[in-house]
């Protein structure tokens, strides 16, 4: 299945639902290049991952690449509604620790806000 994203935002935070796979080629080119175009408009960008059944270690590669970039412009990336494949794949690679992640898309959002306030 072919990744397809769509994007809006709630409370000033873009979230990013991501449906398909992660995947070495055009699926993680896509992620990256949309993540990217939206990094340069806002610093905070969570990724709906609920849609997704599947990721490979190019598509991790391009994950941690995002969370790095953004990292690097004074921003996030946060993860929101991982599966459990994707949620395990995360722990087995250690990257639950690298990445901010929230069991639904409301709780990452008010993470920034709780970051802005402190």
């Amino acid at each position: 299945m072919q990744l397809k994203l769509s994007t809006r935002v709630i409370d000033g935070v873009t979230i990013v639902d991501c449906n398909g796979r992660i995947v070495f080629g055009e699926e993680s080119g896509l992620l990256r290049d949309t993540v990217k175009k939206l990094l340069a408009q806002t610093s905070h960008v969570v990724l709906n991952l609920a849609g997704i059944s599947y990721i490979d270690s190019g598509g991790l590669g391009t994950l941690v690449a995002l969370y790095t970039t953004a990292q690097n412009g004074g921003g996030a990336v946060k993860l929101a509604n991982l599966t459990q494949r994707v949620g395990d794949l995360l722990q087995v690679t250690k990257l639950v620790t690298v990445f901010e992640v929230y069991d639904s898309e409301q709780d990452a959002v008010d993470s920034f806000k709780k970051g802005a306030a402190a």
